[in-house]
């Protein structure tokens, strides 16, 4: 009659064998776990990151400058609908060589900054326009109508009291055709006065 082997000598023989192949077997499972998990959060960082590079594309910020007389003049970076007065507060305000009187009648701190637009502080004295009385007998100077007092302005042939409010109101601009089309001249008037004035 055929004996079988003792269970207990068996694995006594095997036991080296049988102890590696179970702590094989488990270093194997728990490897497996791990990088199943580290997986995931790898690529949960990926969409994150490809959010928010989509969200500086939609146009949450504009890139504007400011020049003359203010502490730290640059390009800045501000969010979407931000104003003149954001900008001058980025730049640290102005210099003690800035013209307040000039300031305080002729910029609209309030207004919206458009991307791309360039702001300009001029310096007590600084006569950074030069109007003409008599615009028919050949005067080539141009009114900055970013700079522009509204008595300056209304030098300007069609340009009453209230049209030259309108121009300072609508500040700053980029360039001349802004004029119409941000809607502080009609489009006739505009035309009256587009080569007598400049945007800088």
């Amino acid at each position: 009659m055929l004996q079988l082997p003792d269970l207990n000598d068996f694995f006594f023989k095997f036991r080296y064998p049988i102890l590696i192949f179970l702590v094989g077997a488990l270093l194997t499972g728990l490897g497996l776990f791990v990088s199943k998990n580290d997986i995931r959060p790898g690529k949960d960082n990926v969409e994150v990151l490809t959010d928010t590079t989509e969200g500086q594309e939609n146009g949450l910020e504009i890139v504007v400058e400011i020049a003359g007389e203010v502490i730290n003049p640059g390009v800045y970076s501000l969010p979407k609908n931000s104003r003149i007065e954001d900008l001058l507060v980025a730049a640290g305000g102005v210099s003690p060589n800035a013209d307040r009187d000039w300031m305080g009648k002729s910029l609209n701190r309030a207004a919206r900054l458009a991307d791309g637009t360039k702001i300009y502080i001029p310096s007590v004295g600084e006569r950074s326009i030069r109007p003409s009385a008599n615009w028919g007998s050949g005067g080539s100077s141009l009114i900055n109508i970013n700079l522009a007092s509204q008595k300056e302005l209304e030098s300007l042939p069609g340009i009453g009291p209230v049209y030259a409010q309108n121009i300072i109101e609508h500040r700053p601009y980029s360039n001349v055709e802004e004029l119409s089309t941000k809607g502080a001249l009609r489009k006739s008037t505009y035309e009256k006065i587009k080569n007598l004035v400049t945007a800088y």
